[in-house]
């Protein structure tokens, strides 16, 4: 059977981003760009909620593989219900969106069952983010000692938790910050959880009182904002926390979001960088436009910077409470060693990364091909590929099928095809073909994590 090459429609949820661009090159006739309406979310999959459609046939992916269970090959059909493992997103985030976490999968089906409409899914969503921006976000609880300090230096901070609570977590904690005696970390976590709880079931008048108060100390020291001035380094540069917190009320005044954020790392990252997520960490995106992969699900329990549906019992019950330094919440590349170049792409700086997670369902490969000619030859996956082409133009051949690529084009590849990429850009100045390729393999099949 010959493997097909199908140009996909994808799904657009809801200004002028990366994931609107995207949706408007990937749709038919029956989309344009309005400058006033936001659009959040490229969707790239087979999840039932918003599939894919073959550009040509306008069958959803979902069927289309649902009908041939060798385009995501056997064992991948049988392992995963006739559908992708992963779904494939682009986010352009110009608000913050909701302090959340997925649940596990035990978890996720009790959610399910319990709240089909809050949940949808009975599965798992552990994801990963790779920035095409640059990106800031919250992920993961602070290192105890940063977290300590704000409750010494955030006056409204410690008021809404209260002394009492808060005296009681620094009585625990203080001294054994980052000892790694598994007794302690325990007790450790168990103490941040009652404190977090604590922060999360204030009323809502309380939160609004101490909001103002937050916000007028922003406004009136940005210079000392989160300080204490007995300590000479302090977490975060005082002016730009104040900043921060000052534009996230403008987007969700008085919210509890805006303690939150003490508790949890602000990280950045640049183009290229990237952070997983496992079941059950707290996290929140707050600006930048990002490829997004994830475990085919879209559950997820919110408590904070959202209009959407809250649970915030759930929440505090379901995270790990683990806690680490921003280094630690990043994921970091590895060269791809399964491409291979020609010699355009070799002399021109070309690459093909890896961000491999420590999960079954997915895994990208980001290709930069720095120079018109260049190629990128992809040896067969045992499994379903998606690909968007988020910089320049080129083409993709499976087989002696070969089809234009765009900015925003994407591009389902089926199991256990060669794929071979090339740039066809202009050969005039800065001239990059960048591809993001989604991919699955079960264990002991994928190469690349052997």
């Amino acid at each position: 059977m010959q493997i097909p090459l199908l140009r996909l429609q994808c799904g657009k949820v809801g200004e002028t981003s990366a994931a609107a661009r995207y949706a408007a090159t990937t749709a038919a006739q029956d989309f344009a760009i309005e400058a006033e309406k936001p659009y959040a979310e490229l969707w790239m999959g087979t999840h039932p909620s918003l599939p894919s459609k073959d550009v040509e046939t306008q069958r959803t992916l979902l069927d289309l593989v649902q009908d041939n269970q060798a385009l995501l090959s056997t064992e991948i059909s049988e392992r995963y219900g006739g559908r992708l493992p992963f779904l494939f997103k682009v986010l352009s985030i110009r608000k913050a969106l909701s302090i959340q976490a997925h649940p596990n999968k035990k978890l996720a089906e009790q959610l399910h069952a319990r709240d089909p409409k809050n949940y949808p899914d009975d599965n798992h969503k552990p994801e990963m983010t790779i920035a095409i921006t640059p990106f800031e976000g919250l992920c993961g609880f602070r290192p105890l000692a940063e977290i300590i300090h704000f409750l010494q230096a955030i006056e409204p901070l410690r008021t809404l938790i209260g002394d009492q609570v808060a005296s009681e977590f620094e009585k625990i904690v203080k001294g054994n910050e980052e000892s790694g005696d598994g007794t302690i970390v325990q007790r450790n976590k168990d103490a941040l959880r009652a404190m977090f709880t604590s922060l999360m079931e204030s009323s809502s008048e309380k939160i609004e009182a101490a909001s103002k108060a937050l916000i007028a100390l922003a406004e009136s020291s940005p210079a000392s904002f989160g300080t204490l001035p007995e300590v000479e380094t302090n977490p975060s540069d005082p002016a730009e926390l104040a900043a921060i917190i000052q534009r996230l009320n403008g987007q969700f005044p008085n919210d509890i979001g805006l303690f939150v954020f003490f508790f949890l790392n602000f990280i950045k990252l640049e183009p290229g960088e990237a952070m997983f997520l496992k079941a059950d960490d707290i996290h929140a995106y707050v600006s930048g436009d990002i490829i997004e992969c994830m475990a085919s699900s879209d559950n997820v329990v919110r408590a904070g910077f959202t209009p959407k549906f809250k649970d915030v019992d759930t929440l505090t019950q379901m995270l790990t409470y683990s806690y680490a330094p921003i280094e630690e919440q990043k994921l970091r590349p590895v060269d791809y060693p399964y491409t291979v170049f020609n010699a355009t792409a070799y002399s021109s700086g070309s690459s093909s990364l890896l961000y491999d997670p420590p999960i079954e369902e997915f895994s990208v490969v980001k290709t930069d091909l720095n120079r018109k000619g260049a190629k990128a030859t992809f040896g067969p996956v045992a499994g379903p590929s998606i690909l968007i082409c988020t910089r320049g133009q080129g083409t993709i051949t499976i087989g002696h099928k070969t089809e234009e690529v765009r900015e925003g084009y994407v591009f389902f590849v089926g199991a256990d095809a060669d794929c071979i990429i090339q740039n066809s850009g202009s050969g005039e100045g800065e001239d990059v073909f960048t591809t993001y390729k989604a991919f699955c393999e079960l264990d002991g099949e994928n190469k690349a994590k052997q």
